[in-house]
This record gives C-alpha cells, structure tokens and sequence, in this order.
C-alpha cells in the first residue's frame, strides 16, 4: 500500500489524502487521465510516476517543471517513507507514505485513469495563487 497526502503550501497540514492498495504504476498530472489529477500551472499534463518495482517504490519525473526533493531537481529517485516531493519548484507538495495510511488527512478514492464514471470533484484538486502567510490578504490565526 502507499499514501499520497497533498499539503497545503505554506503550512504543510493535510489538505487531501489518496491511498492505493495494488497498483504498480501511479501516474500524477493535470490530465484527467492520472490517477491524481491535480490543476496548477507548474504540473505538466502527465507529470511523474510513481513505480514499485521489487527493490521498492521508485519516483520518474516528466514534468516540464521538474520535481523536487529537499529542495533539489530529480529524474528519479527512490521513495523513503514520510519523503515529502513538490511539484515544480513552487507547486503543490506531497507527502508520500508507504505501507500505512496517513493518520492526518482526509482520504479521497483515487480514480482509475481516463474512468469517465469516477470523475467526482473531491477527485480533482485546484492549486491556484496560494497566499502566503505575509500575505495581507491571508486570514490571520
């Protein structure tokens, strides 16, 4: 099993959960063809993969704005439970989990790419002009 949690981009709290028990391929993109589909100008139509292959679950960037780790670039790179990568140097960022759910999100069905019957709006996530937390159009806590 492996978890993805997308997390609010200043915070970092969970925002949406998706868990996926079988599935030897995940694909993340803007498509509505992956099985998280996520709209933000930074996430290429078909953006990354996630792979599990023997030695363990295996992250492949296509996206044209890259994906990161710790702040660095990769093509691909093995997954470490808990890793958080981002999408685009300024793009959504998620939390992927391997073996356990995550405790602290909500959790959505993932989609079955290009399923025309599960296309739910908790489904598709919207990244869109976050506010910073200077921001002086941000709520104040």
């Amino acid at each position: 099993m492996i978890s993805l949690t997308l997390l609010h981009p200043t915070k970092s709290v969970p925002i949406q959960s998706w868990t996926f028990e079988s599935e030897s391929v995940i694909k993340i993109g803007r498509s509505t063809d992956n099985h998280v589909v996520m709209y933000s100008a930074v996430v290429s139509r078909h953006h990354l993969e996630l792979i599990n292959k023997p030695e363990g679950w295996e992250i492949v960037n296509y996206g044209t704005n890259g994906t990161y780790v710790e702040g660095e670039p990769i093509a691909q790179a093995a997954v470490v439970d808990g890793m958080v990568i981002r999408l685009g140097e300024s793009g959504p960022k998620i939390r992927i989990r391997i073996g356990v759910a995550d405790p602290n999100a909500s959790r959505t069905q993932p989609r079955s790419p290009g399923s025309r019957q599960n296309k739910h709006k908790e489904q598709v996530t919207f990244i869109t002009n976050p506010q910073r937390e200077n921001s002086p159009e941000s709520p104040s806590e």
